[in-house]
């Protein structure tokens, strides 16, 4: 029977199948159907995403992320800081290191368990627009940083009925056809705020996104002024901290740092894909 080794990691409670695919144990073509049968919970080992390090000519390696459903995203922080601090405890790439992504070369240095990686240059952020939904008006900001987000300003998370909320405005015309990463974000003081995120690709709320604390925090740097670094609270219970610099309204060296977690390690049986 063929077996896959694997490493589950974690990382502000999102959690990764990482899998050294240099030596292809997984087929290109498969891997989108792979992923959907992987990171199945209760099924399966179960995660929000897999990843998989391939050669790279370009960086220290490569790799490609698949969300939960299958679908193959660009860039995902707190993936990029498992595989980066992985990548380096397995020999494959320094403490300071790159590796190529769909967004970019990126670039990752570890700090003991924590990962501090730079995120590609953010697009223009969009302030204020108003999307209606179930009779309410909403007031969203949105950026790309490496991936689409939305950033939707409340009072009270706790109230907040995210998977219901994130799921329509995710799907809102607006966002046609990729969709959107949507965070809700209220601030806490002049140097934090909390974020709870419904991903794409998950399609349900994860209790951290990297990608999504790097978004709400440039736009909470604009619109509430809050100076670098910012901290984030997020739903899993870890604080990540965005670091950045502000060149007039132009926003460059953007970096998340945080912890990544080894969970545990394991074989694949041929069984968990039937």
């Amino acid at each position: 029977m063929n077996r896959i080794p694997f490493t589950k990691m974690s990382a502000g409670g999102n959690d990764f199948i990482i899998i050294d695919n240099r030596s292809p144990l997984i087929e290109a073509a498969q891997a989108h159907l792979f992923a959907q049968k992987v990171c199945r919970r209760k099924l399966s080992v179960g995660a929000d995403g897999l990843i998989l390090i391939e050669e790279s000519s370009r960086a220290d390696f490569k790799w490609r992320f698949f969300n939960a459903d299958g679908s193959e995203a660009e860039m995902c922080g707190n993936g990029g800081r498992c595989v980066a601090r992985l990548a380096h405890l397995k020999g494959i790439a320094p403490r300071t290191l790159t590796f190529e992504t769909l967004a970019g070369i990126i670039n990752a240095e570890l700090l003991g368990e924590r990962v501090k990686l730079q995120l590609p240059p953010p697009s223009p952020p969009h302030y204020d627009l108003t999307l209606p939904v179930e009779g309410k008006s909403y007031l969203l900001d949105t950026i790309t940083v490496g991936v689409p987000h939305a950033v939707v300003w409340v009072e009270d998370l706790a109230t907040i009925e995210v998977a219901r909320l994130g799921r329509i405005i995710r799907f809102a015309e607006h966002f046609k056809p990729a969709g959107t990463n949507v965070n809700f974000v209220t601030l806490k003081n002049a140097s934090t705020i909390a974020i709870r995120t419904y991903e794409r690709g998950v399609e349900d709320e994860t209790l951290a996104c990297g990608t999504g604390a790097v978004a709400s925090a440039l736009i909470a740097s604009e619109k509430k002024g809050l100076p670098s670094p910012i901290a984030v609270l997020t739903q899993g219970g870890e604080t990540l901290t965005i670091h950045f610099h502000r060149e007039h309204h132009s926003l460059k060296e953007v970096f998340l740092e945080g912890s990544a977690n080894l969970i545990y390690e394991g074989e694949l049986y041929s069984e968990t894909l039937s």
